[in-house]
């Protein structure tokens, strides 16, 4: 998505609330959320890992909150964490309690396994006098079985209905500070109850494909769900729920809204040739490298790395800064122009100096930095040299047309 298309994306109208400092719905900017994979007792440990998931980009983590030993941890937590903390409640209505009194921002509630309608009305009650969210969290995998009977099976109006049916609890007591989510493993399934909802509510929704599985597979899932909503206008808060490290859910979330223009880029945004038999270098190694080189610098940059440079520059001359590879060396260019040549063993650290100079100083001091005449000579020579080896008609296209036009004329 350009940056002129993410100014015409048009996102459904919803209700705002708080989780903590953070604002979802109502046009606050898309949040990422993670869970951490901790023991929540294991306050340091928690803490750790909640750190490392805000330096990954989450906006919001949640934590379970099990039993009586999560809660008192909760309590130690929430003041030093650096994000929102939401606690995550199954089963047990007084952990939701005693979630509140240790501070949590916000509660994720599960209509499949909370069901007695006092319970939800008491916790729901503290939670407003508190003034604390709420997700109504609705998952495919444990739908109330009376719906799951009543509407024949897992369906996407069967999962709607679960959450209007907590909404009507929490209405009667006068609880409105909430966030729904239908989570579903099956992408269409998900897809198809979210749309449902927000036909019918204005809650802002949290969205995700629940038990998306291990990487790559549950990345291609997830993604295939929440970017589908996403752009469809749908959607106030993501998570990525993969059987992987949390700081990849992290990742994955933040990168997704980056590349949908819809969050403002935190880190460079790697874009790279699938390589061919023009390639002179190990494009995928070199991307790799460049991508680790690149991990924990905070440099908000489009930069590219081209196996050629038959079309390199022009393929990327949208890019803050590029390399493309020719006759054993890299050729540097900056918004498509040839800027400087580095030896081939050289390039990823060209690439990171060069980053870091652009983001200092911008693009027109780094094209003033240099005599691009002489760069862009030398990237002519490399390039005529490349198109000479297989000659100015490699694919013998002329023969080719003759013999179309012989073809057509047949016809």
């Amino acid at each position: 998505m350009t940056k002129s298309d993410s100014k015409n994306y048009q996102r459904k109208k919803t209700r705002q609330i708080q989780v903590g400092k953070v604002l979802v719905g109502g046009g606050a900017p898309i949040s990422v959320q993670s869970m951490t994979i901790t023991k929540t007792a294991d306050v340091e440990g928690t803490l750790q890992q909640i750190y490392a998931l805000a330096a990954a980009g989450c906006d919001i983590v949640r934590c379970t909150c099990n039993d009586a030993a999560a809660a008192e941890g909760l309590a130690k937590i929430v003041p030093r964490s650096p994000v929102p903390i939401i606690a995550d409640i199954h089963h047990q209505y007084r952990m939701a309690l005693a979630a509140l009194e240790a501070g949590v921002h916000g509660l994720r509630l599960n209509p499949g396994n909370i069901r007695k309608p006092e319970h939800i009305k008491a916790v729901a009650s503290e939670a407003r006098d508190r003034g604390v969210s709420i997700r109504i969290g609705v998952n495919g995998g444990s739908l109330d079985s009376d719906l799951y009977e009543k509407h024949g099976g897992l369906t996407a109006l069967a999962m709607v209905e679960s959450a209007q049916q907590e909404l009507r609890y929490f209405e009667e007591v006068d609880f409105n500070l909430v966030k729904i989510s239908v989570k579903a493993s099956n992408v269409v399934l998900m897809v198809d109850a979210y749309r449902m909802l927000s036909e019918i509510t204005d809650f802002p929704l949290h969205l995700g494909v629940t038990e998306a599985g291990p990487l790559p597979g549950g990345l291609v899932k997830a993604t295939a769900g929440i970017a589908t909503l996403l752009l469809e206008g749908i959607g106030d808060t993501i998570r990525y729920s993969l059987t992987a490290d949390p700081i990849e859910e992290a990742r994955a979330g933040r990168l997704l809204l980056e590349s949908l223009g819809l969050r403002e880029r935190k880190n460079v945004d790697l874009i790279a040739c699938p390589s061919c038999g023009r390639a002179e270098v190990d494009v995928i190694d070199i991307a790799q490298r460049a991508q680790q080189a690149f991990a924990d610098k905070k440099l908000p940059l489009q930069i590219a790395v081209m196996g050629c440079v038959v079309n390199g520059p022009g393929e990327a001359r949208e890019a803050d800064l590029g390399i493309a590879a020719g006759n054993k060396r890299g050729h540097l260019f900056v918004k498509g122009r040839n800027v400087a040549v580095v030896p081939e063993s050289e390039m990823v650290e060209a690439l990171v100096e060069w980053a870091t100079f652009i983001h200092e100083h911008g693009t027109d001091a780094a094209l003033k930095r240099v005599d691009t005449t002489i760069a862009e000579r030398e990237a002519a020579k490399d390039r005529n040299a490349a198109l000479a080896e297989q000659g100015d008609d490699a694919n013998h296209d002329q023969e080719r047309i003759v013999e179309i036009r012989r073809t057509v004329a047949e016809k």
